[in-house]
């Protein structure tokens, strides 16, 4: 047990509806009153960001989240395979348990598995990743009232917005937070 006067944001939380991390965290003491505790957590099976309010110095259960380094290798029927770094075991995830993350998982890629009581509660993916555009229409010169930009396929299948001069079979570098184009590799 942890006090609410002593956690800091990216601390993780086992509460009575599941493991949170904590996001924002101000303590507040009114003119009147007791103190209290407002945190802005985000529940790390779900990804939901709900804002909590605790009592100063209320008792809560931390929850230890280990990370490891694993590789992804496939998925198939049975979900998404990744095998650990460290002792090469093989772990199958869940397409829910992967979620929004499959959109930029490539074969051979390294990601971190957050663990909680030897369970992957999902995939940490890096800032950015490099990947192959499988499909891209030509662009046509001169035609900037659409922003410059077009929609090209990646290898994962999602559809990104690129400049004009991106091309099939051209390596970009796209951010994973938000899906964004960065930079041709």
């Amino acid at each position: 047990m942890i006090s609410t006067n002593d956690v800091k944001p990216g601390m993780a939380l086992q509460l009575d509806d599941g493991l949170f991390s904590i996001v924002e965290y101000q303590h507040v003491k009114p003119g009147k009153g007791k103190a209290f505790v407002r945190m802005k957590l985000k529940k790390l099976e779900t990804g939901q960001v709900l804002d909590r309010t605790f009592r100063a110095d209320e008792n809560v259960q931390q929850a230890i989240i280990d990370r490891a380094e694993h590789q992804y290798l496939y998925s198939d029927d049975l979900g998404f395979h990744f095998m650990n770094l460290s002792d090469y075991g093989q772990i199958v995830l869940t397409a829910d348990d992967v979620g929004d993350a499959s959109s930029f998982l490539v074969d051979g890629m390294t990601v971190s598995l957050p663990m909680f009581q030897g369970t992957a509660i999902g995939v940490d993916l890096p800032p950015s990743v490099e990947v192959e555009v499988t499909y891209a229409e030509p662009g046509v010169k001169g035609d900037t009232r659409t922003g410059a930009t077009k929609t090209v396929t990646i290898e994962t299948g999602l559809e990104i917005q690129v400049p004009l001069f991106v091309e099939q079979g051209d390596r970009v570098k796209v951010d994973t937070r938000t899906g964004e184009y960065q930079t041709r590799v």
